[in-house]
């Protein structure tokens, strides 16, 4: 009996996979039918591999061997899905798109717009909008809303009556309920710059001056 005796269908596999690791080729297949024969060639007479094991190791082989084929398939599939969102993501430079925060830019001639996110109906929906500084220069009464997406804008005019300067401006939300005054989320229209391919694979659209960047899984409308 020679040194190949003493091998295993299993040792075929955990060779094969090995191989299979260190390169993608399709010499998988090759491999395992050449160690295959010669442990048939090799294997002790006396005690001959059982058949319902046999057929155990090379139904496992079989199914390793089609998760790698179906891993390949996802991995060019996930590539050509990534490579279509990051191009459809494109056409959105220049557009406005909705974004969750409360923070906007002022534009000279032009609304600083938006949405409130109310969680049930108020008699009292107002905003107050704040400069880079922290003053208070607006307070926009928005009257009785049910729940829902409540619109806003701002003209950009103070209480002073004076048209503000451009720049970045903090919309702050409430709403009455009953006695107490709860603050709410918002959203604000931001226009998109640029496009980038994040660290992870995202698209992530990058906007208007300071306003910084989001993902393009994150946004909330695309105006």
């Amino acid at each position: 009996m020679n040194e190949t005796s003493g091998i295993s269908t299993q040792s075929i596999i955990d060779q094969v996979n090995q191989r299979s690791q260190a390169d993608k080729s399709d010499g998988g297949e090759s491999d395992f039918l050449k160690l295959l024969v010669a442990q048939l060639n090799n294997q002790n007479p006396l005690s001959p591999q059982d058949n319902g094991e046999f057929l155990s190791q090379l139904a496992q082989f079989s199914t390793v061997e089609g998760v790698e084929k179906l891993n390949l398939t996802m991995e060019k599939f996930s590539s050509s899905m990534l490579s279509s969102q990051a191009l459809q993501a494109t056409a959105l430079v220049g557009r406005s798109v909705l974004i969750p925060g409360d923070i906007g830019r002022l534009n000279s001639g032009m609304a600083l717009t938006g949405v409130v996110e109310l969680p049930a109906s108020t008699g009292n929906l107002k905003l107050d909008i704040y400069n880079e500084s922290g003053e208070l220069v607006r307070q926009l009464p928005l009257g009785a809303h049910g729940e829902g997406n409540v619109k806003f804008s701002w003209d950009g005019i103070g209480s002073n009556g004076l048209a503000m300067p451009s720049g970045y401006y903090r919309v702050i939300a409430n709403a009455d309920y009953g006695d107490q005054s709860e603050q709410l989320p918002t959203g604000v229209n931001a226009n998109v710059d640029s496009v980038t391919m994040g660290q992870s694979g995202g698209v992530i659209l990058n906007l208007e001056g300071a306003l910084g960047s989001v993902a393009l899984n994150d946004i909330l409308q695309i105006n």
